[in-house]
């Protein structure tokens, strides 16, 4: 169902207010408009019908001058940020059209105009952003040589720029801030990158913006004035000239709807993507670092595990921590020492969580200052939560030897002067609203003050003024009533009428009375009639100005809301270390990863109440044990092993404590993981293209600095290619000079085995397994050596499948080894890439052949106790077999 706009020339029979609707419709054609009408924000024509749909609100109509009603629907205007929040969670932009003048006192049609457009990236309802995580806003320059990326959050200040070069590591850069709005230039939508998978999988809103406000002198120009600088090379962006580009769009884009002051961005980040550890997709799926694969939940992640935090802005730092690991060993010791002093000092870290506690979202309060749509109750909130600076401060003063902790003492400032601001002027029982008066203290405004006395003692100050003026003229009877048309008067009875004196002035004139007015009850009724409009007014003024005195002080209060973030942030690892029985690692350059008793963080946490996860050790470097080949069943702790390493580096490198007895990690730039079965229907790739498109990335891009994690590679095709496939990837990465990355690579093709033999760098490891008679038992423990064996019918049978299908399998299994299916389908290697780039191991992988049957047979004859006879026959019938073979193969 459509109701669209009305044509131009059905304009005249609008009425005024729906012609000042569609002008302003016409404005932001891309927008649904809240049209503010009393004490509602009103929705026409399309915009009805969608928002009515999107909403499940009533759907109504409105006389407008046209033949037919136009459809309506509408939201309170005390309740609108819940649906605001919703529309714009489904993708849309709402133009807020407030009412820019009190309708009581307005002549004509009442002036309204857009104050400001909410989209995904740009909403600041703390009610309905997750405190826990950013809700990042991103701008893409796309160009084909390099591209700009800038990510914004409006409501906590944060603002960063780099530069990418690939759809590629565009789209890790994606993944690594997960924006819930995207805007971009037209050649970014057309590049290549699958928009609509953003859209449909990770809820992220992409607008394109028009090609002006790619402007470079325009985006250099804005950001000069953003940050009050006369050149951009006082912010450090010179080196990065795309993400300029970027970062000016997206301000001017950010101007644009919030149509206000921009004060909180206070600083610009560039930042190389070197500075932190990458990690794809793929990898932070697979990883499960802060969402689970299954149901995208918190618990059963990294992040479930370590987050400890107190503080919104906490946990914010340390999910940041998680998603982007350091690769500058000197920052991550840093971090280290912090945790390890916490960690060493328990009764000082609790005391700072304790202190924490209570302390509200600053970053975001702050933002809603800074725009102006912070409450009063928003003011007490900041308020209290200043006031545990003091004492946190204090504690972490005692650690002055710690680098990291010091630093952080040294940027938080106490803020009492803000504190104790809120504290003399706004009252504690102060309503949402500010302007529904009671919302500043007593004593605070001189004006205020004066109005609240007017509104409170009114009536006993006219009481007063017409017992002065009785006696004064003496007329018994005077009164003061009032009249609604007239106001206030004095009324005298036709008996006193010689007594009125001569400042009175007539008003009203009665049978049995007449009724006068005085200078000064003119100035007594102007005050008590309008002392409660004037004080909710002056009220206002003052809360305003209290508002915009916190706001000038942006700078000091983001410092210090950083600080605190990231003391909560370090006390959270310190908990998790101490609960958990972490050590500090030891971090160096030299490519080894030593990791003894390591455990698994997650899946620890997991079998807490069962007290039966097993640690193992593993050792990695890039000469003779760079690559570990993996076998034995599922089920026995392949993957989770594999995992383990991945995050235990991973924790290392973010400053945390590891689950391990001791651990020795040499710094991984990346850390790439190809793990289980996932297709991609509606890319038209299936499950093993997604397999080797994936293989293929991290062939190209992995370097001697990177981690593999390889689970199953080949598994998606015939046995044949895919333990060819598998063979020739670790003959890849063990023999190509740019590679010979720390590699773990589990397999069922316990043939590979044979590379350790062949392959200087490979080394066999298997999971144990213990078989009984009644079939086997997973140990969890990787051990030395290859498995001959994969065990999957007794898996099977542990999984429940039903005994005649797993008895059938074992019949197959052994009727297919006796014929060596798998030999008699294969072909020949080829040859190996050309030369200068890698050589395949000397041994081809078809020399692994089954011993030869006529050679099984000599071997079982009993020489001693052979007849001559015998000697003939077994001699006959091996010649006939051979020569049965040469006609085959010359067929």
């Amino acid at each position: 169902m459509k109701a669209p706009l009305p044509t131009q020339t059905e304009w005249k029979q609008l009425s005024p207010m729906m012609r000042h609707y569609l002008e302003t419709k016409q404005a932001y054609p891309d927008c649904i408009l809240f049209y503010r009408l009393g004490d509602f924000y009103e929705m026409f024509f399309d915009d009805a019908l969608c928002v009515s749909k999107e909403l499940e609100l009533t759907l109504t109509g409105k006389a407008c001058g046209l033949s037919e009603r136009a459809p309506m629907c509408g939201v309170p205007f005390h309740a609108a940020e819940s649906y605001l929040t919703k529309l714009v969670s489904h993708g849309h932009k709402v133009a807020i059209c407030e009412q820019m003048e009190d309708p009581k006192t307005a002549k004509g049609i009442v002036k309204r105009d857009v104050i400001r457009i909410v989209t995904p990236g740009t909403n600041l309802s703390i009610q309905s952003l997750d405190g826990s995580r950013h809700n990042y806003l991103m701008c893409v320059f796309f160009q084909p040589d390099v591209t700009g990326i800038a990510v914004a959050d409006v409501s906590t200040g944060d603002f960063l720029l780099t530069e990418a070069d690939g759809i590629k590591t565009i789209a890790d850069e994606i993944m690594r801030y997960e924006p819930s709005e995207l805007i971009a230039n037209e050649a970014f939508l057309i590049s290549g990158l699958d928009t609509e998978a953003l859209k449909q999988r990770h809820g992220t809103a992409v607008f394109p913006l028009e090609g002006k406000l790619f402007d470079e002198d325009a985006c250099r120009r804005v950001l000069c004035e953003q940050f009050r600088v006369k050149d951009l090379s006082v912010l450090g962006t010179d080196s990065f000239p795309a993400g300029t580009i970027a970062a000016g769009a997206l301000m001017q884009y950010l101007f644009r709807m919030q149509k206000s002051d921009l004060s909180n961005f206070t600083r610009l980040q560039p930042y190389l993507q070197g500075r932190y550890m990458l990690l794809d997709a793929a990898t932070r799926r697979n990883l499960e670092l802060t969402e689970t694969i299954r149901d995208k939940s918190k618990r059963g992640t990294l992040l479930w595990v370590l987050d400890h935090t107190r503080t919104a802005m906490g946990a914010r730092t340390l999910r940041s921590f998680i998603e982007q690991p350091l690769t500058d060993i000197r920052e991550m010791e840093k971090r280290q020492d912090a945790v390890e002093a916490l960690v060493n000092d328990a009764s000082a870290r609790e005391e700072i969580r304790e202190y924490l506690k209570p302390v509200y979202d600053l970053e975001r309060l702050m933002a809603r200052i800074t725009y102006q749509h912070a409450n009063p109750k928003d003011l007490l909130a900041f308020a209290s939560s200043l006031r545990q600076i003091p004492a946190v401060r204090s504690v972490l003063d005692g650690f002055r030897g710690t680098e990291a902790l010091a630093e952080l003492s040294e940027a938080m400032d106490p803020l009492t002067d803000l504190s104790g601001l809120i504290g003399q002027a706004v009252s504690e029982d102060a309503p949402l609203s500010a302007r529904e008066g009671n919302v500043i203290r007593d004593g605070f405004d001189e004006t205020v003050d004066r109005f609240r006395a007017a509104d409170r003692d009114g009536a006993n100050w006219l009481l007063a003024l017409e017992e002065e003026t009785r006696e004064r003229t003496g007329i018994k009877n005077l009164r003061i009533k009032y009249i609604g048309n007239f106001g206030y008067s004095f009324e005298v009875t036709n008996s006193y009428r010689d007594l009125v004196p001569d400042d009175f002035i007539r008003r009203q004139t009665l049978t049995n009375c007449e009724r006068f007015t005085t200078p000064r009850l003119k100035e007594l009724e102007d005050t008590v009639l309008n002392a409660r409009e004037r004080l909710y007014a002056a009220e206002y003024d003052a809360f305003v100005r209290v508002r915009e005195r916190i706001a000038g002080e942006i700078e000091r209060i983001q410092k210090t809301a950083r600080a605190l973030a990231y003391t909560d942030a370090y006390a959270s690892l310190a908990c998790a270390a101490e609960r958990n029985r972490y050590v500090k690692p030891q971090l160096s350059t030299d490519r080894v990863i030593s990791i003894r008793a390591g455990r698994h963080p997650v899946v620890e946490q997991m079998l807490a109440h069962t007290d039966s996860f097993i640690d193992n050790d593993t050792y990695l470097d890039t000469n003779a044990d760079a690559i570990a080949v993996i076998t034995g069943p599922n089920m026995a702790g392949k993957s989770t092993y594999m995992r383990q390493c991945a995050l235990i580096v991973l924790m290392a490198q973010i400053g945390s404590f590891v689950p391990a007895r001791e651990a020795r990690i040499g710094i991984c730039d990346r850390v790439f993981t190809r793990v289980g079965a996932s297709d991609d229907l509606s890319g038209g790739r299936s499950t093993f293209m997604v397999e080797m498109s994936e293989v293929a990335h991290i062939l190209r891009h992995a370097t001697p600095d990177s981690l593999l994690i390889l689970d199953e590679i080949g598994r998606g095709t015939s046995t044949c290619d895919g333990l060819s496939i598998a063979w020739a990837v670790v003959e890849y990465i063990s023999t190509y000079e740019k590679l010979r990355a720390r590699t773990l690579f589990a397999t069922h093709y316990h043939e590979l085995t044979e590379l350790e033999g062949t392959l200087p760098c490979v080394r066999n490891y298997c999971s144990a397994v213990r078989e009984k008679q009644d079939g086997i038992v997973f140990l969890h423990k990787i051990i030395r050596g290859g498995a001959d064996k994969s065990y999957g019918i007794q898996v099977a049978k542990l999984a429940g499948v039903p005994d005649a299908v797993t008895t059938r399998a074992a019949q197959i299994a052994r009727k297919l080894a006796e014929n060596d299916i798998a030999r008699k389908n294969t072909g020949s290697l080829q040859n190996g890439p050309p030369s200068g780039q890698w050589e395949p191991a000397q041994m081809s992988l078809f020399e692994m052949k089954r011993e030869d049957p006529l050679l099984a047979r000599l071997r079982s004859v009993d020489v001693n106790r052979l007849t001559p006879v015998d000697a003939l026959n077994i001699l006959n019938d091996m010649r006939d077999e051979l020569l049965t073979r040469g006609e085959n193969e010359d067929g």
